[in-house]
């Protein structure tokens, strides 16, 4: 921040670099150059400043490090936390969809969920918005004008006018016929993080332990006839009926399925990706038999937890008993939906252990070496 207290305050600042990039903001459109040839983070006019390029919003500048954030979906509060800055967070969409159970194995690293105001209460307040009065709103302006359907774009002006910018995309899905613009990976998008929050140093240490567990695993990986399929699904406690996902789509919440080379258990039939309304039972998927059972919105249970409850049930089930999965052992907890870097280490590790238990054994990462990176003492 400058320290000619007459001149542009930081808010000043990002709200003009935003402005720039207002113009093209909902058509997808970027104002510079947001190729994937284009700098993470470049210097803006003033020599304090910077500038950072994200589709669909284009490029925003910087006189300074945004000290509050309102992100949205949970991936990106992970990113804040990777990058030791979890403080500067302010908001959340649902505090049930932000799976945090994995920062308990990391020394010294957390966030004080309680203190994140949700964002949706039947829909996104302007109001709110305004109370919050962030630096920037880490969020993809889509998700609230296409995805929910909730803004009209003259909404997403206002508060980029008013309040502060909009930086972020929609990176835990690639469904979307509204998104029409670049997708970024899980670590594309961290990077871009890392640059709002000039935490390169950081950025760079957690992606080299991340590709070192990624090599170690491919290495160990057993041949692709060998390796079992997986059925994505949301199921409740005591399933009857499930919500097919897909696991051979893209998307950051499936990219760790995609490095440990599980195939998707629907490929070739006539059940579709999660819409909301579709839904099969446990005869439909006696018909294809799975060898394994992915089973999300069970983040918050142990093992354990999941084994006494959920598992137990399908056992006891006339038709889910006779699963392949089930009989075998192969049911697991289907990982976050919104899962960031964090999530997706421990992730990794889960599910190679889970599927590959005689390659895999025990942690396969340092807890302490991330810990340290995140607390700038590696």
């Amino acid at each position: 921040m400058s320290d000619d207290t007459t001149g542009p305050t930081r808010r000043d600042a990002i709200k003009y670099g935003s402005a720039v990039a207002a113009g093209g903001l909902l058509a997808g459109c970027t104002a510079g150059d947001s190729s994937d040839d284009s700098p993470e983070s470049t210097p803006a006019k003033e020599s304090d400043g910077y500038s950072v390029t994200m589709e669909p919003v284009g490029t925003i500048e910087f006189d300074g490090v945004p000290e509050t954030v309102a992100p949205f979906t949970p991936d990106y509060i992970d990113m804040m936390v990777a990058l030791g800055q979890a403080d500067a967070a302010e908001t959340v969409w649902y505090q049930n969809r932000y799976k945090t159970r994995h920062y308990e194995e990391l020394p010294d690293v957390g966030i004080d969920t309680d203190r994140l105001t949700p964002l949706w209460n039947d829909g996104i307040s302007k109001e709110l918005l305004y109370e919050i009065d962030a630096d920037l709103h880490l969020i993809d302006p889509h998700s609230l004008t296409n995805w929910l359907d909730d803004w009209p774009a003259e909404d997403i002006e206002e508060i980029e006018t008013n309040v502060a910018p909009f930086l972020g995309n929609l990176i835990f899905r690639r469904t979307d016929e509204w998104h029409d613009y670049r997708y970024y990976t899980l670590y594309e998008a961290f990077e871009k993080v890392a640059a709002v929050f000039q935490e390169r140093e950081r950025f760079e240490a957690i992606q080299s332990l991340h590709s070192e567990v990624v090599a170690e695993i491919e290495a160990e990986l057993p041949p692709a006839e060998e390796r079992p399929d997986g059925a994505l699904l949301f199921a409740g406690d005591e399933p009857d009926s499930f919500a097919p996902y897909r696991v051979s789509g893209m998307g950051a919440n499936k990219e760790h399925f995609h490095t440990l080379g599980i195939d998707d258990a629907f490929e070739g039939t006539k059940v579709e990706g999660y819409s909301g309304s579709q839904s099969v039972d446990y005869e439909t998927l006696l018909e294809i038999d799975p060898d394994s059972l992915l089973l999300r919105y069970h983040g918050n249970k142990t093992r354990e937890e999941f084994e006494e409850t959920t598992l137990a049930y399908m056992r006891e089930h006339d038709v889910g008993s006779q699963l392949t999965a089930v009989q075998e052992g192969r049911v697991f907890r289907g990982s976050p939906i919104y899962c960031g870097p964090l999530h997706n280490l421990f992730m990794l590790e889960r599910y190679a252990t889970a599927y590959f238990p005689s390659r895999f054994d025990g942690e396969l990462f340092d807890r302490q070496r991330v810990a340290d990176i995140i607390n700038g003492e590696s």
